[in-house]
């Protein structure tokens, strides 16, 4: 276990930088379009259009980081949901999903604490408050369900995508599309997650953790009840990588057999 850790560690750091770079976005983004002084705020004052953009903005930083060096290399989880998905699929060595899971923690609080650093005031202003993500005006059941119901579409769309001969090479496109849409229209209910390491940094910057738990259980359910419904209907031998970017000549550490896919 320890050598498979030494030899893909490169994976791990793509994986860390990945999410960094996804948590800077989203800080920026997040402060150009809610910060009151923002002239993009004052211009926009619809809120609807406002999530449309930033969903926009996501959305397309999800696309360019599957399709990017790191994605080749790392596979683009980006998500410790994502991860353990796979792992239960049998796409991923134990010891590669607990590299990726702490990779992706660290990932995701360097980057928000580099955003802290670069946008000081900023990004503590209420209106834009660390991009944590919370529940809306529904309450925590409503905000538990949508995330399990938008992570359970999210990974049907990429089992079936990633193992399709024709489409696997837009995987990355259609989780995009996924990300923009859910910011825009599901981002009131529970603040659109998806993902326990985005939530954790942000919440431990605000210390605010008392609803943190939502984002650690509800995105690996929902990715998970996804896996077991693919593998009943379509079977396990479907699931051919865990990479979502695989049309690449980059290594390729996982249990892959996507060769099978594309001859």
């Amino acid at each position: 276990m320890l050598d498979r850790l030494r030899h893909h560690w490169p994976e791990y750091l793509m994986e860390a930088a990945g999410l960094g770079l996804f948590m800077l976005s989203a800080a920026t983004f997040a402060t150009l379009l809610e910060h009151p002084l923002s002239p993009v705020r004052q211009a926009l004052p619809d809120a609807i259009m406002r999530r449309l953009l930033m969903g926009l903005a996501m959305g397309s930083t999800a696309v360019a980081l599957i399709y990017s060096a790191f994605g080749a290399r790392s596979g683009a989880h980006l998500n410790p949901a994502t991860t353990l998905t796979f792992y239960r699929l049998g796409r991923v060595h134990a010891a590669d999903a607990a590299g990726y899971v702490i990779a992706q923690f660290i990932g995701g609080l360097a980057g928000i604490s580099l955003a802290a650093l670069a946008l000081g005031p900023l990004l503590q202003t209420p209106t834009v408050n660390y991009v944590a993500t919370r529940p809306g005006m529904w309450g925590l059941s409503a905000a538990f369900a949508a995330e399990v119901v938008i992570t359970f579409v999210l990974m049907t769309v990429i089992l079936h995508v990633s193992n399709h001969v024709r489409w696997s090479r837009y995987t990355g496109i259609c989780a995009g599309l996924l990300v923009a849409t859910y910011i825009t229209v599901e981002a009131p209910i529970s603040g659109m997650s998806m993902n326990p390491a985005r939530s954790f940094g942000p919440a431990l910057l605000t210390r605010d953790l008392a609803t943190l738990w939502i984002y650690f259980v509800a995105p690996p359910l929902g990715m998970l009840m996804a896996a077991e419904v693919f593998v009943r209907t379509m079977g396990l031998d479907k699931v051919f990588c865990a990479k979502l970017h695989h049309h690449t000549t980059a290594r390729c550490i996982f249990h892959c057999r996507f060769g099978e896919l594309h001859p």
